[in-house]
Formats: C-alpha cells, sequence, structure tokens
C-alpha cells in the first residue's frame, strides 16, 4: 500500500516542532543522568531532577571570562549547536507532516550536521585558552574521521528510493524497512550522530584529560547552550534515522506520529545508553579505523543498494 504524500505545514507548527525537540533533548538528559547515577551507586529519585537543578544553576552563575577572548564566535559555537538541530528537524517526517518536504532533504541535513564542525570549532578557539583549543582540534581530527563514511552512510536510502526526498524515501520503506538490508550504513550513521553531537565514545573533544576540553571555559548560560545543544544533536540525529532506516511512521495501533516519536525515543535511549557503556576512542585510532576498516566497509553497503536497485527498476 502507497504511503500518502507528506503534507507541508509552517507557521506555528514550528513551535511545536521546536518544543518536541526540547522534550526529547530533557528526556536525553534525564536519562543520561540516571545511568551516570546508576553507575556511581547514587539514588535515582535526585538524578532524575539533575538536569533541572543543574539549568536553574547555570543561569544563575555568571559567564566566564578570559583574557583576549573572542567572545563573538565563543557565544556563536556554544548557542549554534541548537540553531542546527531545529534547522535540521525542519525536514523530518512526523508522520504525514513536515514542516519542509524540500527535494534535497537528505542533502540538508548532512549540510547542517557539517556545520557542527565549525561551530565546535568556535567553542574550542573563543575563550583563547589551551585546552579548550587542543579540544577542538582534537574535534577536527575526530570529524575527518567520521564525516566521510557518514555522508555515505547517507547516501544508501536516496539510492534505493532513487530520491533525495526524505518523504518518498520512507514511502520506498512500505514493504521492508531499509535497516534490514542496509545495517551497516545504519550503524554507521548512528555512530556519525554520536560523532557531531560530541557524544559518548566520539566525545575526546571533551576529555576529562583536557579538563573539558571545548568545555573547560565555558559556564553559565554558554555551557548550557552547549549542553543542550549536544542533546539536542542526538536527539535530531535519532529522529532523522526514522525515515532513513526506520520506516517512518509505519506500524500497528498507533498512529504514524506516534510511531515516529517512539522510535525515535528508543533510538535515542539507546544511543544514550551506548554512550555510557563505550569507550572513549582516541583521535588517531579512529581516524584508522574509519578509513581503512568504516569507510571500504560502508562503500560496499552502497554498492550493494545500488546493484539490487538496478535490479528492481
Amino acid at each position: 500500500m502507497a504511503e500518502p504524500p507528506l503534507t507541508t505545514v509552517s507557521g506555528p507548527w514550528a513551535i511545536v516542532a521546536a518544543g518536541i525537540l526540547l522534550g526529547l533533548s530533557v528526556v536525553a538528559a534525564a536519562l543520561d543522568t540516571i545511568l551516570a547515577a546508576r553507575s556511581e551507586g547514587a539514588a535515582m529519585g535526585p538524578a532524575v531532577l539533575a538536569p533541572l537543578r543543574d539549568s536553574a544553576r547555570l543561569l544563575r552563575q555568571n559567564r566566564r571570562t578570559t583574557v583576549a577572548a573572542d567572545n563573538l564566535l565563543w557565544r556563536v559555537g556554544s548557542s549554534g549547536l541548537i540553531v542546527v538541530a531545529l534547522l535540521m528537524i525542519a525536514v523530518i517526517p512526523l508522520g504525514r507532516w513536515t514542516l519542509a518536504d524540500l527535494s534535497v532533504g537528505v542533502v540538508w541535513f548532512n549540510a547542517m550536521d557539517v556545520f557542527v564542525w565549525a561551530l565546535v570549532w568556535l567553542v574550542g578557539w573563543g575563550p583563547n585558552a589551551v585546552h579548550s583549543l587542543v579540544g577542538g582540534y582534537r574535534f577536527l581530527a575526530q570529524a575527518l574521521a567520521y564525516e566521510l563514511p557518514l555522508m555515505f552512510a547517507l547516501v544508501a536510502p536516496p539510492v534505493a528510493a532513487g530520491s533525495l526526498r526524505v518523504g518518498d524515501i520512507v514511502a520506498a520503506q512500505s514493504g521492508l524497512w531499509f535497516v534490514t538490508w542496509m545495517p551497516v550504513a545504519f550503524v554507521v550513521y548512528c555512530l556519525g550522530v554520536a560523532g557531531f553531537a560530541v557524544w559518548g565514545p566520539l566525545g575526546p573533544a571533551r576529555g576529562s584529560d583536557l579538563a573539558g576540553g571545548v568545555e573547560s571555559e565555558l559556564s553559565g548560560v554558554d555551557r548550557l547552550l552547549f549542553a543542550a545543544g549536544r542533546y539536542a544533536l542526538l536527539a535530531a540525529g535519532s529522529a532523522f534515522a526514522v525515515p532513513m532506516f526506520l520506516g517512518g511512521g509505519a506500524g500497528p495501533l498507533l498512529p504514524p506520529w506516534g510511531w515516529t516519536l517512539f522510535k525515535t525515543l528508543a533510538l535515542l535511549a539507546a544511543l544514550v545508553w551506548l554512550g555510557r557503556r563505550l569507550p572513549l576512542l582516541r583521535a588517531d585510532r579512529l581516524l584508522e579505523v574509519a578509513w581503512v576498516l568504516v569507510l571500504p566497509l560502508v562503500l560496499a553497503q552502497d554498492l550493494l543498494v545500488a546493484v539490487i536497485a538496478i535490479w528492481r527498476g
């Protein structure tokens, strides 16, 4: 059965979409705090409210200043991650509704994640401090490792669907979700999400050996915005995987928008959990594995998808 075309909504619905993204970010932050408390043997009850307490504390905290800091670029970097996450969700369908049904929706999402390179680098560069600057360089090295495999992972679903429009990719999965025959692309995509969210094993840019790296000089509202931006990027990346690999809003009983949210929450929870379970990867090791192993694997996945698409056509 063919999927109905997407309905483009705008105006007040953009505020609703932003609210959903904020809600998903809060869920991710709460789950991350609970997992951290569990690993440390702390009580779960206070841990659930910890994100709210931390937010209130940071809002009251004064901004840190450093000598010869480039405050404009520093502020742009720390606040820009949330803006990028909001622009990402513009092309993600919520069931049958979307804010922007672009003919190049996949390219749009990929372009937004590339913006993260500049923003995290600005957070490292802006304060004119050693630890944050080294953290920024670490992130650039990491980005060189994950971005090219991520781009090729994003190629597989459009090749199978014959379109870069996100709605067409969802419709092409009416019989079989792409994750079932594109597992390599799906896993590499999830690693890319962890990369641009500076999350889990791909978080050396925030390493404790650098006193927090790019976050070392952040304080007050700047630190809050940067942390919220990282959770928002993780949520936006999880949401985009749903139309790309997990069949969009397809599923029994629940309405399409309900299935979209459920799948997003499930993948978001998995990424948060894995981020707490997996060790940090050194940038040099990550580059070696990404270029020698991961990139050939995802290229082989794309080749297989292209052959199947030609055979079907």
